[in-house]
């Protein structure tokens, strides 16, 4: 069955806590698997989330601060450890590629998994497929840090009051489908466009053309609030972004769902997170993330 949706695995910062574990998110797209961020402790709350190595396709780390890629060792020993028996793509900036290569190699162990390494140097897209294009944009932060964007191609819809309109029926449907045409009535004249999904994956970053590149239109944006809105000026200096100001960039780029996440230690009610998100004008979905929460990716319009 298809099932597109964001598996919470962690939403700390720079400190987990009791109730937070590091960074980590696997969006489930249909039958591929991209994990983002795996900070320390990923590999036990994928175990608790029911989230198998098998289950990825590609890791995206945004940047190389500890709670956004210290997992990354034990994920690939795990991965390597089930012997996935597909290849995985792992996408990090490439100013980290020593990084990237101390911990893939942390430890001795076995390598039985093919996995790639595609590292990212300038905004643009790192893959295409069938399913959808997988696009990076560099944001503000004191290391080179990148977001990532999801793009389903657009399909089409076919509308039934059209299609009897002009006596297309059974094996028909899918002839003008393939052909773009039959009889003489196009496919235009029986079907409408059917915006593919988008999703985009915001980490440490001040406010900066990529944040806004990366939100234009989501369906789902998963994007860091380290701050909240009295500490802004912290925010900025740290590289991180508040509360509000997440919330005005998914409310300016047609948001559909806001996912909240990243969250600084020293503040322990998470309603108010959503208290300054909803005063900043946001007015779609909004889920405030706590460790091992799903949130569905919003059903097309």
């Amino acid at each position: 069955m298809s099932v597109r949706e964001l598996v919470v695995l962690g939403t700390a910062s720079q400190v987990p806590t009791r109730h937070r574990n590091h960074n980590g998110y696997l969006l489930r797209w249909d039958g591929e698997g991209i994990l983002f961020d795996p900070g320390e402790g990923t590999q036990r709350q994928m175990l608790r989330a029911g989230v198998a190595a098998h289950d990825l396709n590609r890791i995206c780390v945004t940047h190389f601060h500890g709670d956004h890629s210290l997992g990354l060792a034990g994920v690939i020993q795990r991965i390597n450890l089930d012997q996935v028996p597909h290849e995985i793509t792992a996408h990090y900036p490439r100013s980290g590629q020593r990084f990237f290569e101390r911990l893939r190699y942390a430890t001795a162990y076995r390598e039985t998994v093919a996995l790639t390494e595609a590292p990212v140097a300038a905004d643009g897209p790192l893959a295409v497929t069938s399913a959808y294009t997988l696009d990076a944009r560099r944001l503000s932060h004191p290391v080179e840090s990148y977001g990532y964007r999801l793009t389903e191609p657009d399909g089409r819809r076919m509308l039934p009051d059209r299609l009897a309109a002009h006596g297309i029926k059974g094996p028909d449907v899918g002839r003008v489908q393939r052909e773009g045409s039959l009889n003489g009535v196009p496919l235009d004249a029986v079907s409408e466009v059917r915006r593919g999904q988008r999703f985009a994956f915001v980490m440490d970053t001040r406010l900066c053309e990529g944040v806004h590149a990366l939100a234009e239109d989501c369906d789902l944006l998963v994007i860091e609030s380290t701050f909240l809105d009295e500490d802004e000026t912290l925010a900025t200096d740290h590289g991180h972004l508040t509360a509000g100001q997440a919330a005005r960039v998914a409310r300016d780029a047609g948001v559909r769902h806001l996912v909240l996440t990243h969250f600084s230690q020293r503040y322990s009610d998470p309603e108010e997170f959503e208290r300054q998100a909803r005063a900043a004008g946001y007015e779609g979905e909004l889920t405030v993330a706590r460790d091992l929460t799903r949130v569905p990716v919003p059903k097309r319009r």
